[in-house]
């Protein structure tokens, strides 16, 4: 995220690596139309990449998770029902709220849910693990209701969180139902959605869930066990996939979350209202991987600079990056990194102060960035702790 360290101007390092020009944007940043993704499309044929495949979706990006860089898109901040690809938020925030082995009471209205179903009886109880599986594989409207209510009380008000939750992650998206039936006024972007799914995928919860292709529940009202088999195709047709979620409604078309991994780079991407889900997201996803690769800029606890301290014990602390810094490089593309650290602190200085920043420029786009740390503390220079820093310079065992 943007930090602006607190006080001090900044002092910026330019680090130049040549790797090239680029078609792509932050996932946060500008969203752009049929004009804007051909004027892409033609920068990124300028710096070696293949076009990317022509797609019929109203509403589409292909993100790296990683550093969340837009590699491909196609009016993604355009408002769209997105069908059952809602129940990646119910999911999210199921896993946020509750533990797996909670046990989940199925309401009369939870029970009387239309549509896709587990066939909840009034008053079956299951686990929340076994209603995320019911949720995520049969996409079972009424295991969303069930949830929806064991979290918040009501549909209305789970509505309310769900959409708490998107602006925390500046996801453009207005949620009515926990199960993504056509409501007035239910929708997102594509843009939204891969930040939800984006956010989901970092629990290792939710990547079980999403990467199983069948399961077994019991059923309460029946001799027999619910069998569920996903509906992500992908998970038995294109290797390395990892999640997430299909939707449809007549009037959200065929809408479609996709995850697929391949050596250290894993995308991510959403369809909305696509005739050819499924082959799509593989066209798209091959594309990906064919014409981007990982690139380390910075490793975790790597210097970065010194930061001036004034009055403290010593006169400078290192910034550091917490963690990696890594980008996806397209063929031909050249790449920079910026670190901008503050000029001066004052001490005393905590370890892990954001003391500056570092980004990944690609054709003056953002597209990674990081922020940098103290690396250690720096107590305050007094009499009293100079005389001890003196008395250890003699006496160390003192």
């Amino acid at each position: 995220m943007d930090v602006e360290p607190e006080g001090g101007a900044s002092m910026r390092v330019w680090l130049a690596l040549a790797v090239g020009i680029c078609l792509c944007w932050p996932l946060a940043a500008r969203g752009t139309g049929a004009a804007g993704a051909q004027a892409e499309q033609a920068e990124a044929a300028q710096a070696g990449i293949a076009p990317a495949p022509q797609v019929e979706a109203l509403g589409g990006i292909l993100i790296e998770r990683e550093s969340g860089r837009v590699l491909w898109a196609q009016d993604p901040d355009r408002m769209l029902p997105m069908a059952s690809t809602t129940k990646v938020m119910t999911a999210l925030l199921t896993l946020e709220n509750c533990s797996l082995d909670e046990v989940v009471t199925a309401s009369a209205r939870a029970s009387g849910v239309p549509g896709t179903s587990l066939y909840l009886g009034v008053g079956e109880q299951l686990t929340v693990e076994q209603m995320l599986l019911g949720l995520m594989l049969r996409s079972g409207n009424d295991a969303a209701v069930a949830l929806a209510e064991h979290i918040s009380g009501t549909v209305e008000d789970f509505a309310l969180l769900m959409n708490r939750r998107a602006a925390e992650l500046g996801a453009q998206a207005h949620f009515v139902t926990p199960n993504g039936l056509d409501a007035e006024g239910h929708g997102a972007s594509a843009r939204a959605m891969a930040l939800i799914a984006n956010e989901a995928m970092d629990f290792p919860a939710f990547r079980r869930l999403v990467a199983t292709q069948q399961a077994t529940l019991p059923w309460r009202d029946s001799p027999y066990d619910r069998v569920l088999t996903n509906k992500n195709k992908l998970l038995s047709t294109y290797p390395g996939t990892t999640g997430v979620k299909t939707g449809f409604t007549q009037k959200a078309g065929r809408c479609l979350i996709f995850s697929a991994q391949r050596e250290d780079m894993e995308l991510l991407g959403v369809l909305l209202n696509c005739g050819g889900w499924f082959q799509d997201a593989a066209a798209l996803m091959d594309w990906g991987f064919g014409n981007y690769a990982m690139e380390n800029f910075l490793c975790a606890g790597q210097r970065t600079g010194q930061v001036p301290v004034t009055g403290g014990m010593e006169g400078a602390v290192w910034a550091v990056a917490p963690t990696r810094l890594r980008a996806p490089v397209g063929a031909g593309e050249q790449a920079e990194l910026i670190v901008e650290t503050q000029t001066n602190l004052t001490a005393p200085v905590a370890a892990g102060l954001p003391v500056g920043r570092a980004q990944v420029i690609v054709e003056g786009q953002v597209v990674a960035q990081r922020v940098l740390v103290a690396e250690k503390a720096i107590p305050q220079r007094t009499f009293g702790a100079a005389l001890e820093s003196v008395i250890r310079h003699f006496n160390p065992a003192a």
